[in-house]
């Protein structure tokens, strides 16, 4: 890891810089397979998933006799540790549950808010040597909690043509109402515009590599909406004396193994400190299966030190972590004052893995510095807030008189002739 002693804050952008490739690299190629998508539909998904993914088959979507047989795949150990995470993420997005906020903003004008479900969602979850099972939980749990009627799951396949057992295990769990092999920019496209497999849907979610994202962006131009731009993982971790070095070093790799694009950041206000950890992910990292992917992800990574709390947390602010784990001695001053985090994670005992796997919170979460402007995914994620009003004669007699000057004054006749017919009806009835 890159070590870095008080830097300035002029420095902190290119220092915070992020691993990624810019979207005019990748930009070209997504909107070709979208293209090719939109125009051939089934056809195109058929050979960017032989070209990317190297199977070729006929029916994209899983069956019910694969299901069955991808529960029988998953030991009774793992579906009890996903029961007990969907169990606690279930609570936790319950919980997000608004009542309908309704008030009477002058005599006869009554106001309401309301919350309705999108109806169709599109979930991607990532595959490949990582196949991300605890994000089906994190999609399809709270879509189903806001009542989405449609709810499609796009997973890239195996070269066997197959997908994990532990994902078709937690998505006919959780409700997800259709399954299809396919992923990548494919995927997206094809929820994007409809495939004679794929449905179209309303909005996507999910986290997945740069063309993904990159894809997602995309989307948005074709009136698809998109969870956030969620792209390569990333933690940032505030750490001094009263930490535990192993722990932080655990952290630290457990984000760096993701991938080879990852990013993982320590600022410490103990130069001892940061020695030690780094002598603890030397060590660590050695036995990890994914070791070679972590030591890429590390090359990639910084420990920083600073003078003091104050600098550190602007600092922190600027880089805008997705993940952000807390622990000092003085934890109280960052948990006040962090505005730009996409979760937070605080003390010795609160790893980022039980944000990822089973406290409750999600982990679909906005990276590459859009923690600054984005929300982690939630309930409201899935809903749409529409407002209804209902006025009386007395309502608009009340307010009627303000909008005829308005709308005289913005030039919108029409606009004023609405209010000036009903104000007249109303007089004519006296």
């Amino acid at each position: 890891m890159n070590k870095i002693y008080n830097p300035k804050p002029e420095t902190w952008s290119n220092i915070l810089e992020r691993p990624t490739k810019t979207v005019d690299d990748i930009e070209a190629t997504v909107k070709e397979i979208f293209k090719e998508v939109q125009k051939k539909g089934d056809e195109a998904v058929a050979k960017y998933t032989s070209l990317f993914d190297g199977v070729a088959f006929k029916n994209i979507e899983v069956s019910s006799a694969e299901i069955t047989e991808a529960i029988s795949k998953v030991s009774n150990e793992l579906k009890a540790a996903i029961q007990l995470a969907k169990s606690n993420i279930e609570k936790f997005h319950a919980a997000q549950k608004t009542e309908r906020v309704q008030i009477e903003t002058i005599e006869g004008v009554i106001c309401w808010q309301e919350k309705r479900p999108i109806q169709k969602v599109g979930l991607y979850i990532p595959g490949g040597t990582a196949p991300l099972f605890s994000t089906v939980l994190m999609l399809a749990v709270p879509a189903t909690i806001a009542g989405c009627k449609e709810i499609v799951l796009c997973s890239p396949p195996d070269k066997n043509g197959n997908i994990n057992p532990a994902i078709l295990y937690a998505a006919n769990l959780c409700g997800v109402t259709k399954i299809l092999k396919v992923g990548g920019i494919q995927a997206i496209a094809g929820l994007t515009f409809g495939t004679e497999t794929i449905p179209k849907v309303y909005k996507i979610f999910g986290p997945g590599n740069q063309f993904v994202t990159v894809a997602k962006q995309l989307a948005t131009q074709f009136g698809v909406a998109i969870d956030m731009p969620a792209g390569p993982s990333e933690l940032l971790i505030v750490a001094d004396d009263t930490a535990v070095a192993s722990f932080v070093a655990s952290d630290l790799l457990s984000q760096a193994e993701h991938g080879v694009d990852s990013q993982v950041i320590l600022v410490s206000t103990s130069k001892n400190f940061i020695d030690a950890v780094e002598t603890e992910i030397q060590e660590q990292i050695t036995v990890l299966p994914r070791k070679e992917i972590a030591e890429k992800a590390i090359a990639n990574s910084k420990l920083i030190f600073v003078e003091n709390d104050a600098i550190a947390l602007d600092l922190i602010n600027e880089y805008g972590p997705e993940h952000f784990i807390v622990c000092t001695a003085c934890d109280d001053f960052y948990i006040d004052k962090i505005e730009n985090a996409g979760s937070v994670f605080i003390g010795n005992y609160t790893p980022e893995s039980a944000g990822d796997y089973a406290s409750g919170t999600n982990h679909t979460l906005p990276t590459n510095g859009y923690a600054k402007n984005y929300s982690g995914v939630n309930l409201d994620s899935f809903l749409k807030a529409m407002t209804f009003q209902k006025i009386s004669e007395k309502g608009i007699l009340n307010i009627g008189k303000a909008i005829e000057i308005m709308a005289e004054a913005e030039g919108l006749r029409a606009h004023k002739n609405a209010v000036t017919l009903r104000l007249k009806a109303i007089e004519n009835e006296k």
